[in-house]
């Protein structure tokens, strides 16, 4: 009598363990990129490129490019700078700066300067070229496009919080400077601000 009632106990702690698992189970929904999504609050991909993108439009429509081409009768060099992270969380600064450079590459109104590390690594190229290559391919040293400005700026971020409910507002500032004179020919300013609710909050 006892195994007879062991029988049916078993096959529902079963169930109940099946039931546990797939109420575990990881779910993966496919999204588009495009698609807005905000889960914590933080900075997430959607600020960066829409900061880039508006920030970048707004320095190529400044006079300070006009100036330059009309003074020089060419497009002006630009490169990326150092982006500091002064916010309170961490934010992927590669993916903001690549944003950046891909919205002042595809403008098609500036030349575009490869990055420090970048440039460390192919001229560490052309000195294997030196060795190792035939004559008629290998690309000479110093012959570089050397950069006419430099975009260098900073994150900061503000909290306000009270209770369940908080108020994280986030300051881009980004200069222009002239590598020639140290000339700020440009300053940009973006703001973002976000209200968050959550069942609590880490001091």
């Amino acid at each position: 009598m006892i195994i007879n009632n062991i029988r049916p106990l078993k096959s529902l702690l079963l169930l109940a363990a099946l039931l546990t698992l797939g109420a575990c189970a990881t779910k993966v929904e496919r999204i588009s990129p495009d698609q807005v999504r905000d889960l914590s609050g933080n900075w997430n991909d959607t600020d960066s490129q829409l900061v880039s993108q508006e920030m970048i439009s707004d320095v190529l429509s400044r006079a300070w490019l006009g100036n330059f081409q009309q003074a020089h009768s060419k497009q002006p060099a630009v490169i990326v700078g150092e982006i500091r992270n002064l916010s309170h969380e961490h934010i992927n600064m590669n993916t903001f700066v690549g944003d950046m450079e891909r919205a002042l590459i595809n403008s098609g109104k500036v030349e575009f300067v490869a990055s420090k590390q970048d440039r460390q690594e192919i001229r560490e190229e052309r000195k294997d070229q030196d060795i190792n290559a035939r004559e008629d391919t290998r690309k000479a040293m110093g012959m570089e496009l050397g950069a006419d400005f430099m975009l260098k700026g900073e994150i900061n971020t503000i909290l306000d919080t009270e209770g369940k409910e908080q108020v994280r507002y986030y300051q881009v500032d980004l200069t222009l400077i002239s590598l020639a004179d140290n000339r700020i020919v440009w300053v940009g300013q973006k703001k973002i601000k976000k209200f968050v609710t959550k069942a609590s909050f880490r001091p």
